[in-house]
């Protein structure tokens, strides 16, 4: 009796560090993916898509993206090997232009509305989303030395 009621105080104790550390120092959730970006690739759904990047129910024949960086967007699914591939380089990338540009990431097996908005039909497909002009698709599992490429000239706008 005496060891259930300490790991229950102990349980207690740590419930509210768990708390805080979900918030943003000032009690408010973080639940934002973009909110999180420290370099990593962001796993983001369907609806998250239309939050962070384009609302396409709210603006469906005009273009708006809605975010603050450049990005790219990796459509792949858990069993596809190329996309098990460049999964390394799309983590190298994110921790390399950290700051830069957002890499995401979208399940096609659980967000179907998405994949089929895209015409998503091969995986790894990979939306390119510069700040200005319109995105560009691209598929297949690229070297690194071409993502480089793509993200200096189109997402960056380097020459």
């Amino acid at each position: 009796m005496r060891k259930m009621m300490t790991l229950l105080l102990v349980g207690l104790l740590t419930l509210p560090i768990t708390l805080t550390a979900s918030t943003d120092g000032e009690g408010k959730a973080d639940a934002s993916p973009a909110n999180k970006h420290d370099g990593k690739v962001i796993h983001i759904t369907t609806e998250q898509f239309k939050e962070l990047i384009w609302d396409y129910e709210k603006n469906p024949d005009q273009w708006v993206y809605k975010g603050d960086l450049p990005c790219m967007v990796d459509f792949y699914a858990d069993w596809c090997r190329p996309c098990k591939i460049i999964a390394p380089i799309m983590d190298e990338l994110a921790e390399e232009y950290k700051g830069e540009i957002y890499i995401y990431k979208v399940d096609t097996d659980k967000e179907k509305e998405i994949a089929s908005i895209f015409n998503i039909r091969s995986i790894p497909s990979l939306l390119m989303i510069p700040m200005e002009g319109k995105p560009q698709m691209a598929t297949g599992a690229l070297p690194k030395p071409t993502f480089v490429e793509i993200i200096d000239k189109v997402l960056l706008g380097n020459e």
